[in-house]
């Protein structure tokens, strides 16, 4: 019986053969925790509610989405249909930070939820493999989020 439960077990974390496969994983999920953690972290230095570790989870969960089926074999076709999915889950969250405020006709929240959505774009990335492109993508949305409000002042260019 021992024999029995050692071989079941050692199948159900089959998922990661080899340390190939093993440090491919990490390196995957790790760059997407770390990524959505830049991005949160300027988001939480600016006093906004989605910080650090929400953009970490939705980087992580987002690359976890597509790595998963990418690793167990599922066509490129199917995957597609796995981003879809979390595109408008993600949307879902983002229209959760996004506040409108009747008394004074303004909306709140819209850069948070945008900058929420690119994370999960990003974790996308990550897990599939296209690590140059989501650091790529990392740096030009810090930079919108950082550098361009320096710039532009209620939506004029500082003087």
């Amino acid at each position: 019986m021992f024999d029995t439960v050692l071989a079941t077990l050692l199948a159900e974390f089959s998922d990661l053969p080899d340390a190939a496969q093993l440090t491919r994983t990490l390196l995957r999920l790790g760059l997407a925790a770390l990524l959505g953690g830049v991005l949160g972290y300027e988001r939480e230095q600016q006093g906004k509610a989605a910080g650090v570790r929400t953009h970490m989870l939705v980087a992580m969960g987002a690359a976890l989405f597509v790595l998963v089926p990418q690793l167990g074999g599922m066509p490129i076709g199917d995957i597609s249909r796995v981003i879809q999915g979390i595109v408008t889950g993600i949307g879902f969250l983002g229209a959760g930070a996004i506040i409108k405020r009747d008394s004074e006709a303004s909306v709140q929240g819209l850069t948070t939820a945008a900058g929420v959505w690119m994370t999960a774009a990003i974790g996308v990335a990550c897990g599939l493999g296209r690590e140059a492109t989501a650091l790529l993508s990392t740096l030009l949305a810090l930079a919108v989020l950082a550098l361009l409000p320096r710039l532009f002042e209620g939506g004029r260019p500082k003087k």
